[in-house]
């Protein structure tokens, strides 16, 4: 049997100029550093103690058939171990590294020489231990190349003189010893797929952490020297962080002149003024839809091997793919950060009634519908004016079909390779015969809507018809659902949570099913209280022949009845009981599911 992997020790002295002589790259190291201060000290200690600190995983690429027929070996990756790394480079060489705020900073840990065993030896450096006589405040001062014991203990001495040289001698000969301390490293070889790569990182890692595709997909970009994979990876990166913090904007541009100098900088800049939350895509979800778009391929796994430059019918590795590979990702990352492309997929989504981040409950499912809209939207087979219809009902069904849950790779493969050769109309009308079916309407659909979860798909897409058809809140002639989603609106039982406990309904399971759930004006919700149903409908009813409210603002009896129709409230809701509470919610389900049918077909 070929062996997969080899295990060599390398001192942290090997490692770190492993690094800094660009043998082994760690292209991580210019993204934000994850560890917190008290992780970076906690090595430190371990290191200083003989304490294992876990295998370093080194990667060689595949060695690739150059143009001229010659080849080349793979640059070394550091796949595993990262932070760490990272950690040893701040710490130790007082390297300045990029904080989760995108800010640079060096992580300084104090050391206490003259520490007992149930003292703190090691800590993250404060204003104290700069002006402690006991405390070296800054440990990578005793790691430099210029470092002068002898002058460093005798200065140590005069500030602290009951000190016996000897103890200071021995204690920062053991600290120094740091360098020569052993660590486990794992090199994979170079012929190895990202799926064994995957799989060998699972079982080598203690916590047994999948090794993310995506992650090792960015260190993939962010290696190469050759077609920009740096400045590349900065744009994914901070794309990402302004879809979240439009502020980050102005320390990006003050803080970073290459990338601002770049081409995508303009492309990016219209993020500092957006404060939409419909769609903040992470680094993962950008790569799969770049991947999907402009390689046509579900498996985020692939992207590496086609970046390698792997031939997947010869699986061998060509120069040619790979410079392919990396001006397609390029091409991806500038259409996926369009200014128009990417507003007008969010309207899309938001034009169908999905409204708010709260209605969304699957990223998967957004990727893949703006991976179509891109896709639809260069189509020569499909007219412009019907690209936004066919996205919303595709996202509408994959919603409701929970398509992208289970394998959402598997299935976004599949689905792409047969919209490539049947083409996406023949495709979609396959697909929605087969999920769609007159009995997924009226038995599949009406039984998932029996559910207690609040964030469940169907009924996610209930409150999205309802906003779609700009329906008013139960009881109001005046406030939409829209409005209410819009501003934290309840949620209200219809059966009373605490009137359904009265009477005997204990389980949360029962009394909080998403058929007992309607939006209401915060002032309806607490005149209802913990009314039975057939007294407060009664009185909704009354109040539109006295013309006096006291539920809600109907004063119009036919208004009413639309109302309740438009909320899906069964008609004979007025004499209803706790004893009809199951009764009231099979009915409901069904013309929920109704609603939601014909609000499908309508789009």
């Amino acid at each position: 049997m070929v062996n997969k992997y080899s295990v060599a020790q390398y001192s942290v002295d090997n490692i770190l100029g492993f690094i800094n002589s660009g043998e082994i790259s760690i292209p991580e190291i210019q993204r934000p550093f994850v560890w917190k201060p008290k992780n970076v000290r906690d090595l430190v200690d371990s290191l200083y103690n003989g304490y294992p600190t876990g295998y370093l995983i080194i990667w060689q690429n595949p060695t690739v058939r150059l143009k001229d027929g010659r080849e080349a070996g793979g640059t070394k990756i550091l796949i595993d171990g990262q932070q760490r790394v990272t950690a040893l480079m701040t710490a130790l060489a007082g390297q300045q590294i990029l904080t989760e705020d995108y800010e640079q900073k060096a992580y300084k840990i104090a050391f206490n020489p003259l520490a007992k065993d149930d003292e703190e030896r090691f800590a993250v450096q404060t204003p104290a231990h700069v002006k402690s006589k006991n405390w070296i405040p800054d440990i990578s001062v005793v790691f430099k190349p210029d470092f002068n014991a002898f002058n460093f203990i005798n200065e140590y001495i005069q500030n602290n003189p009951e000190i016996s040289s000897d103890v200071i001698n021995r204690a920062i000969q053991k600290l120094l010893d740091i360098r020569t301390c052993q660590m486990g490293t794992i090199i994979l070889v170079p012929d190895l797929d990202i799926n064994e790569v995957t799989e060998i990182f699972v079982r080598i890692n203690s916590q047994g952490k999948r090794l993310n595709e995506a992650d090792f997909a960015m260190s993939k970009i962010a290696a190469d020297s050759k077609y920009g994979g740096n400045i590349l990876r900065k744009a994914i990166d901070y794309f990402c962080h302004l879809a979240v913090d439009p502020n980050f904007y102005e320390k990006l541009s003050a803080t970073d002149d290459e990338f601002m100098k770049s081409e995508f900088a303009g492309l990016l800049k219209w993020l500092k003024d957006d404060k939409e939350a419909i769609y903040d895509p992470e680094y993962n979800d950008m790569l799969r839809v770049c991947l999907m778009h402009k390689f046509g391929r579900g498996k985020l796994g692939d992207l590496v091997s086609l970046l390698s430059g792997r031939d997947f019918e010869t699986r061998t590795y060509k120069e040619e793919i790979a410079d392919e590979s990396f001006a397609k990702l390029t091409a991806g990352v500038k259409n996926f950060m369009n200014e128009y492309n990417f507003k007008n997929f969010v309207l899309a989504i938001k034009g169908c009634g999905f409204i708010s981040e709260k209605l969304l409950n699957s990223q998967m499912t957004l990727d893949f519908a703006y991976t179509l809209y891109l896709l639809l939207s260069n189509s020569k087979d499909i007219d412009k004016i019907e690209v936004k219809r066919l996205v919303q009902k595709w996202f509408i069904m994959s919603t409701l079909t929970s398509r992208y849950i289970g394998s959402p790779e598997s299935q976004m493969d599949k689905d792409l390779r047969s919209i490539a050769t049947k083409g996406f109309k023949e495709y979609f009308k396959e697909v929605e015969e087969a999920e769609l079916s007159e009995t997924f309407w009226t038995v599949g659909l009406v039984q998932n809507l029996e559910t207690s979860s609040i964030n469940s798909p169907y009924f996610n897409t209930y409150i999205a018809a309802q906003v779609w058809s700009a329906e008013a809140s139960l009881f109001s002639n005046t406030t939409k659902v829209a409005d209410l989603i819009s501003v934290m609106g309840d949620v209200h039982h219809i059966f009373p949570k605490e009137y359904l406990k009265q009477n005997g309904y204990e389980d949360k399971a029962k009394y909080n099913q998403v058929a007992n759930y309607t939006y209401l004006d915060t002032g309806v919700n607490i005149s209802i209280g913990k009314k039975a149903p057939n007294e407060y409908f009664a009185q909704a009813k009354e109040q539109c022949i006295k013309g006096q409210c006291c539920i809600g603002t109907i004063l119009n009896e036919k208004d009413l009845v639309n109302n309740l129709k438009i909320n899906c409230i069964p008609e004979n809701i007025y004499t209803m009981q706790a004893c009809d509470y199951e009764t009231f919610l099979q009915e409901r389900r069904k013309m929920m599911a109704e609603k939601i049918k014909n609000y499908y077909y309508s789009i």
